[in-house]
């Protein structure tokens, strides 16, 4: 099952602000597809440079963080936690 964006709404200017993302729960992404790939798409897709994304999150699954940290090397990932067990 892929995510499918329901509802966006950002500032004209977003291009030219540091964006903060926030996801609780950065998964797997195997299951439910990858939203955090798809959110930090649509933010490069509105001009946002990478260098200018800071992803916050409660709790990582790794495979989810390598997955973001290899689509997007320039982005900043903020985690309180790195959960092996999750899925």
């Amino acid at each position: 099952m892929i995510n499918q964006l329901i509802y966006e709404k950002l500032p004209q200017d977003i291009s030219e602000r540091n964006v903060l993302l926030l996801d609780p729960i950065l998964g797997t992404g195997f299951y439910t597809g990858n939203s955090a790939v798809q959110a930090i798409n649509l933010l490069i897709s509105k001009g946002v440079p990478e260098s200018n994304i800071i992803f916050l999150n409660l709790i990582s699954a790794p495979q989810g963080a390598h997955v973001v940290c290899k689509s997007f090397p320039r982005i900043k990932i903020v985690t309180s936690e790195i959960d092996i067990g999750l899925n």
